[in-house]
């Protein structure tokens, strides 16, 4: 660690803390389980780490933040985001919520493994929460520990910063700090558990609401505290939107459609798969929030689910996503149904959301193969044909997308390249090489012929073709194995890997040479992997 000479937390954070100001607290102060009524939040101190250390941090999250690398790589910046030093400005506090999980009303959650340092005001003005998860229980912790160990705050850590970086609107983060403690863990649910290191992210966002905030409000017939708390969220994060007034509310939940609608398509460009898309699990700002059992399609399924709770009934595999945000957005609309209290308004405000999807869709798969815009008819048929191919065989999308990018079209047609040919030029992407028929390569060259035709439509050239789907198709993407390696590396003391990762994720459009094994499909020995195939 560097020296803390000239070195002031106190002073780089500007705490403003607006939420705990404006909103009522829980008027119990002990820290023990139980339903909180009529409050938003309840005050909780973290507890204290036996030996934090940090292992990384976002250069341009800190930045962001105000934070230096010099005060990041101190002493005091590891005490305060480790919980065991709090600042004079902060008001550390868990949130109020309930939710739907797996489509049945759960009642109270809130924040079991979160706690929240307060809000800082950034130099530019913007606001931003500083909450640390995995720092100890909270009323709200239920059966859990409060703590979180270090597989799962790896993959929280890494996917919050290669999302922003793939332009996915989500939560960031800042940090992630060993504890120097033991938390005690049932992997898989199978009765075996066992000791595992314990770590601390710090995560950040604008705000952390979520569907649920509302949802508990109106179900416990806290009526005045809900338009309370949806007037706070206005004036703090919808301000250009106006006073509150039923129009406004109307105006709020159309906007708040529209950005979980941008949010889905762009899951569905990169292949993201959320895992577990409860109503306590969605951002009213439309962010991708609360990096659980995820993952990234490697081959192009789209009823696949990274979490193994969903395994059976598959409800939040990747076809599904558009439907249970449309779901979730009515949950929601039920929740703030008495601040508006005519249905119809609603119900348009939930078009509004299907529409926006399928056109934001559409522009998103015309981005994706290069086109200059989207035609309904022809276009159509196009990208149903394309998705039909990547799952005709088990077949890579990411790879796929950017062999297509680089696949010569016109010389394709002008020379008379052979199918095998073809086949060769996308050999990277199959993972399955005897699924490879007959039928299969009359159905990819005859696509290929359509696709040529519909390029030479918009008369763009190849360069500048191939230059636009690889600003939307990633090269790299945080593979499910590779953050497993990254994971398996550190807890035997060797984080060198968490950090290569994320200077790669940082530049996942970018052609990177010298990381060219990281780009490459999952092998075949993980395809069953502990932490890549399934998590919990």
């Amino acid at each position: 660690m560097k020296s803390q000479d000239n070195i002031n937390l106190e002073n780089a954070l500007n705490f403003d803390n607006k939420y705990t100001r404006e909103l009522p607290a829980d008027p119990e102060s002990t820290n023990e389980i139980r339903q909180v009524s009529n409050a938003c939040y309840s005050r909780v101190q973290p507890v204290r780490a036996g030996g934090p250390e940090l292992v990384a941090y976002s250069r341009e999250m800190a930045e962001e933040v105000g934070l230096s690398s010099e005060l990041c790589e101190s002493e005091d910046f590891v005490q305060v985001f480790s919980g065991n030093k709090v600042l004079s400005g902060m008001d550390t506090y868990a949130t109020c919520y309930g939710g739907h999980q797996f489509g049945s009303w759960a009642g109270q959650l809130g924040d079991g493994r979160v706690i929240n340092l307060g809000e800082i005001v950034n130099k530019e003005g913007r606001r931003w929460v500083l909450q640390l998860k995995g720092a100890g229980p909270t009323p709200y912790s239920r059966m859990g520990d409060g703590f979180a160990v270090l597989r799962s705050s790896i993959r929280e850590f890494l996917c919050s910063e290669a999302m922003y970086h793939l332009g996915i609107p989500t939560t960031r983060a800042l940090s992630l700090v060993t504890t120097g403690d033991q938390v005690i863990r049932d992997m898989f649910y199978d009765g075996n558990t066992q000791p595992e290191p314990g770590a601390i992210v710090c995560r950040t966002a604008p705000s952390f609401t979520r569907f649920g905030n509302f949802e508990i409000l109106t179900w416990r017939g806290e009526l005045d505290l809900l338009r309370r708390f949806a007037d706070y969220t206005i004036r703090t994060d919808f301000p250009h939107l106006g006073e509150p007034s039923k129009e406004v509310y109307c105006a709020w939940f159309d906007e708040i459609c529209k950005s979980t609608a941008e949010m889905i398509v762009h899951w569905q460009r990169t292949g993201f798969v959320h895992g577990v898309m409860n109503t306590d699990n969605m951002s009213i700002l439309g962010l991708t929030i609360d990096y659980g059992p995820y993952g990234w399609l490697d081959d192009y399924d789209p009823d696949w689910t990274p979490n193994i709770t969903d395994a059976q009934g598959r409800r939040y595999r990747f076809g599904n996503q558009a439907e249970i945000a449309r779901w979730n957005l009515i949950q929601l609309a039920n929740a703030i149904h008495p601040l508006i209290e005519e249905v119809k308004l609603l119900e348009d405000a939930i078009h509004t959301y299907s529409n926006h999807l399928r056109d934001t869709w559409q522009t998103m798969m015309a981005d994706k193969l290069g086109l200059s815009g989207f035609i309904n008819d022809s276009d159509n048929e196009l990208i149903g044909d394309i998705l039909g191919l990547l799952q005709h065989v088990e077949t890579d999308m990411t790879i796929f997308f950017r062999r297509l990018a680089a696949f010569d079209i016109q010389s394709h047609a002008a020379y008379g390249s052979s199918v095998h040919d073809l086949i060769k030029h996308f050999s990277d992407a199959y993972y399955v090489s005897d699924q490879i028929d007959d039928a299969y390569k009359v159905r990819l060259d005859k696509w290929i012929d359509q696709y040529r035709v519909r390029l030479n439509q918009d008369k763009i050239p190849d360069h500048m073709r191939r230059e636009k789907m690889n600003r939307v198709n990633p090269k790299y993407i945080l593979r499910n194995y590779i953050a497993q390696l990254a994971i398996e590396k550190a807890e035997h003391g060797d984080s060198s890997m968490i950090n290569e990762l994320l200077e790669v994720l940082r530049k996942p459009y970018d052609e990177q040479p010298s990381n060219d094994e990281l780009s490459q499909k999952r092998p075949e020995w993980a395809r069953h992997l502990a932490g890549s195939a399934m998590l919990s």
